[in-house]
């Protein structure tokens, strides 16, 4: 398998499109324990073009009821980003906030335990700071938000690094 480049741009884009808006081709899951997670998916879908179809383990999204747990769930889709074998899919690696850029994912942990939310990165300062580094969500619909508007007790930042296709 071969690593192919992350469209940056058509992520960001498609995170700008929706902010404040659901696509009708995905489930709205706010409702359902939030719609972040599932926002973060579609933006790196449209970066990325491909989903890994691998029952329990994949990231992939078909109708409400057949999805991975990888496409709606926070550390589901970082064990999928994260993962060490090479299978079909956009591959992530842990970062610093210097190494971020847009079309990235930021995971938030509100009470310092379990990871619950995942921004979309849409702008990046320079030098990148909590003030100037600007994120899309949905559950806290928001888009061009600053990250140091969150109040977090744990934060990872996870740079995506490329595609795997077959």
């Amino acid at each position: 398998m071969q690593l192919y480049p992350y469209d940056r741009r058509a992520a960001v884009l498609y995170a700008h499109q929706w902010a404040y808006g659901r696509n009708p081709r995905f489930y709205d899951y706010e409702y359902l324990g939030g719609d972040c997670t599932n926002f973060a998916s579609q933006c790196i879908y449209a970066g990325s073009g491909v989903m890994n179809f691998t029952p329990t383990y994949g990231w992939y999204y078909i109708n409400a009821d057949r999805k991975a747990p990888a496409w709606t769930g926070v550390p589901y889709l970082y064990n999928f980003l994260t993962r060490g074998n090479r299978s079909v899919g956009p591959l992530a690696e842990p970062c610093e906030i210097e190494d971020l850029l847009p079309g990235d994912l930021i995971q938030l942990s509100f009470k310092g335990e379990e990871f619950q939310h995942s921004p979309i990165v849409v702008s990046v300062g320079e030098p990148p700071t909590p003030e100037n580094v600007l994120i899309a969500a949905h559950s806290y619909d928001a888009d061009y938000r600053p990250l140091a508007t969150y109040e977090y007790q744990k934060i990872r930042f996870l740079h995506i690094v490329g595609v795997l296709r077959p």
